[in-house]
């Protein structure tokens, strides 16, 4: 795992290299039966070089800690490694998050199936659309199929994990604040699904 961060480190794959701080690779242990997919790098984890350590990460250790995971136990990443980001003068020259486009997803899709095939996790959670459409095509609609064990097409060549889907934890910090117990309730309930379904396929695995 640690010559493929390397490797990713000098990814030219599109420019979101070029403004970024670095390639943010994804963090846990290579054995974990469960990963975590998000959308890509924040401006803290962009600076820090690690996935999920600012204010979407403390919603993610809140719902984890909920739905009584230990994060020490997952594989966390994004499907694209570089920060994308704007920076408006007004705001004090803060970077503000965008959305990755369709080909910086495509761009980064071979990173995130290398660690899919590192790993070999039983269940891959994936957050928010980014992340479901990069493994799932563009035309993957999300919230039509929240609560369903899903699968990658027969042909990506890699032993094929449970897929589950959810929100992103930053979705829940940018919906209205009388709505966020709600939403952090769903992303509870998905997680639990999501170990649900880890466990019975280790069970499967040791029978």
């Amino acid at each position: 795992m640690n010559r493929l961060a390397a490797a990713a480190r000098g990814c030219r794959g599109c420019q979101l290299y070029a403004d970024a701080e670095q390639t943010v690779f994804g963090a846990g242990p290579r054995a974990a039966r469960m990963m975590l997919v998000g959308e890509q790098p924040g401006d803290q984890e962009d600076r820090a070089g690690k996935p999920f350590v600012g204010p979407a990460g403390r919603i993610l250790d809140q719902a984890l800690d909920a739905a009584g995971i230990d994060r020490d136990d997952l594989y966390v990443t994004n499907a694209v490694k570089h920060f994308k980001f704007t920076v408006r003068r007004e705001r004090g020259k803060r970077r503000i998050h965008q959305t990755p486009s369709r080909t910086e997803a495509v761009a980064c899709r071979p990173w995130l199936l290398a660690e899919l095939d590192a790993v070999e996790p039983s269940v891959v959670v994936l957050m928010g659309a980014v992340a479901a459409k990069s493994l799932l095509g563009n035309d993957f609609r999300l919230t039509a199929h929240r609560g369903e064990l899903l699968h990658l097409a027969a042909d990506d060549g890699l032993r094929n994990p449970d897929l589950v889907v959810t929100v992103h934890p930053s979705s829940i910090l940018r919906g209205p604040p009388e709505r966020r117990d709600e939403a952090l309730s769903g992303l509870v309930d998905d997680l639990r699904f999501a170990a649900a379904m880890r466990d019975v396929a280790l069970d499967r695995r040791d029978a």
